[in-house]
């Protein structure tokens, strides 16, 4: 029963059904590699990888936060401020993350190998950068624009126009939606001196950073589906997609934030899926 209860403990810390965001991107760009099914052991291998390095960067967000959570009213009853689990189960969950990560890369090629520390510091960074720069969300989004370099590189370890053009389309995608979810935490941000744009800029400059990063996000999907070679069924998705993105900004205004976590977590986890979905669809019709 203890096994269970600090299993569950532990993906509760690690908000384990966000993963719904960075995996389908992946398999994005692993089916996109390879034309058509990747392979069973390809799959396997990148989903081990996925969970790892997402595992290790939530944990490490969470131990590296844990002074800002403390103080911030809408963090205190996360895992680590409650003593639902301890900094130093944290810190050897977070080293066995790492670990499995690098050994699952070593599984895919000697690319994936050498690249794997790169992903580490980049996953493990972004936590600090809100303590200094104002693109701190960029920093965390380009973090989850990984996601389809990851999966296009584990079936084919070359550097392509899509996989690119998907870097910087789910890097922008995630940052409008951390714009979103960060304008909760505006007034508690600015007096603690962190460096969030609706900290720094207000909520309405925010919001407005935020609608442009989607709009982009949205041409940059469609850019890749071209690169790709692609046809109607991706792109009828990609522009539905746009819509969806720029519908969610009709959710969430300056002075109401309680739709938010609709916008932030119900809407985007669609667009994740559902351009996956189009991607294999279009591949295999």
């Amino acid at each position: 029963m203890k096994i269970w209860k600090n299993f569950g403990t532990v993906c509760r810390m690690i908000k384990i059904e966000h993963s719904i965001f960075a995996l389908p991107f992946a398999y994005m760009g692993a089916f996109l590699a390879a034309d058509g099914w990747p392979g069973t052991y390809n799959l396997l291998v990148l989903t081990v990888a996925m969970v790892a390095i997402r595992s290790f960067a939530m944990a490490f967000n969470r131990y590296a936060d844990l002074d800002i959570d403390r103080e911030n009213p809408r963090t205190q009853k996360r895992e680590l401020v409650t003593g639902e689990l301890s900094t130093s189960f944290t810190l050897m969950f977070i080293l066995t993350a790492a670990v499995v990560f690098i050994i699952a890369c070593a599984l895919m090629n000697p690319l994936c190998l050498k690249l794997s520390p790169l992903a580490l510091i980049m996953s493990s960074s972004y936590s600090f950068c809100k303590r200094f720069t104002h693109w701190c969300h960029f920093a965390l989004g380009s973090v989850l624009g990984l996601a389809p370099v990851a999966g296009w590189l584990s079936v084919d370890p070359t550097v392509t126009l899509p996989a690119i053009l998907l870097f910087f389309g789910v890097t922008l995608w995630t940052a409008g939606f951390d714009l979103l979810y960060a304008s909760q935490d505006a007034k508690f941000d600015k007096e603690r001196g962190l460096y969030s744009i609706p900290a720094r800029l207000g909520i309405p400059a925010a919001l407005g950073i935020s609608t442009l990063s989607h709009a982009i996000a949205a041409a940059f999907f469609l850019l890749a589906g071209w690169a790709a070679g692609l046809g109607t069924i991706y792109f009828i998705t990609a522009v539905a997609i746009g819509v969806i993105l720029m519908g969610e900004h009709l959710l969430v205004k300056p002075d109401d934030m309680r739709r938010v976590n609709v916008a932030f977590f119900t809407m985007n986890g669609v667009v994740a899926v559902a351009l996956f979905i189009g991607t294999i669809v279009d591949i295999f019709a």
